[in-house]
């Protein structure tokens, strides 16, 4: 496949996944008045008690996230969740909330986790993302080695909180915890789950290669290695890196090398120097 390719099919799916996500907000969480995770929720919350345009704000809430992103991280990444957040903004403009009529309150929180998760999800597997605190944790897994699971879990839980103390209806944040609990599930399975991924690289460009990869500020490993088969003397790389970064790492390799064989592995744990600082 080549780039053009590559660029186009992510483009499409991102595209897929902005309409998908945009159902699942508008049609079962927002006309359920229900809180999704993130960005998004903080926007819904604000839309509920204000009256303003939800699809608005979430939109100008995410703007300087992206604009942080942009210098922070690989910019395909960043790219395609600007794609992604403006068509979810527009489309959320024109998906009526009512559609399906009266729904039970239950049935919008599971389905509309399961539609915006599988949005988010397709959209995390084509190298982006729906912004918001999937910015903010690609950047702290580059800066800090820290659990952003359990973060983001955190952040979560407080607009959950803030949502029920302002409007003192808990069943309405409880229903909205299943639809976050649904929507991260659905990810999970679709999107990579952990935090941290070893890409094992055998590759005919190993300078370019390395001289590229070296560039990301992550660490690589060059080992020589032998193929069983044919007896021939191959170069390997080795490099660990995050679930945010693994899509601009096989677009890189892509670019160099299209006949590379590449590994890529769960890391359950690393011990040593990880950019901790």
């Amino acid at each position: 496949m080549t780039n053009f390719q590559h660029t186009f099919r992510s483009v499409i799916i991102v595209i897929i996944g902005s309409i998908l996500t945009a159902i699942g907000f508008n049609m079962f969480l927002i006309h359920h008045q229900l809180l999704s995770g993130g960005v998004s929720g903080i926007a819904m919350m604000i839309g509920y008690f204000t009256g303003w345009d939800i699809g608005l704000l979430f939109l100008v809430l995410n703007i300087p996230v992206l604009l942080w992103g942009y210098f922070a991280i690989g910019r395909f990444f960043v790219l395609l969740s600007m794609l992604s957040v403006l068509l979810t903004s527009w489309l959320m403009q024109i998906i009526p909330t009512g559609y399906l009529g009266e729904t039970d309150i239950l049935i919008g929180a599971v389905f509309g986790g399961v539609i915006a998760g599988i949005g988010i999800g397709i959209t995390l597997r084509a190298g982006g993302s729906t912004g918001g605190f999937d910015i903010i944790g690609s950047i702290l897994t580059q800066k800090r080695d820290v659990p952003l699971g359990s973060l983001l879990s955190i952040l979560n839980g407080l607009i959950i909180m803030i949502h029920g103390y302002l409007t003192q209806d808990w069943n309405l944040s409880l229903y909205s915890l299943i639809s976050i609990y649904v929507a991260g599930k659905v990810v999970d399975m679709i999107h990579i789950r952990h935090i941290k991924v070893t890409a094992f690289i055998i590759t005919t460009e190993k300078d370019q290669l390395l001289a590229t990869l070296l560039q990301r500020q992550r660490g690589v490993t060059h080992i020589r290695t032998t193929g069983a088969y044919s007896l021939q003397e191959r170069d390997m790389l080795m490099t660990v890196t995050t679930r945010y970064e693994l899509a601009e790492l096989k677009r890189t390799i892509r670019q160099i090398d299209p006949r590379a064989f590449v590994n890529i592995v769960e890391t359950a744990e690393i011990i040593g120097d990880f950019r901790r600082n």
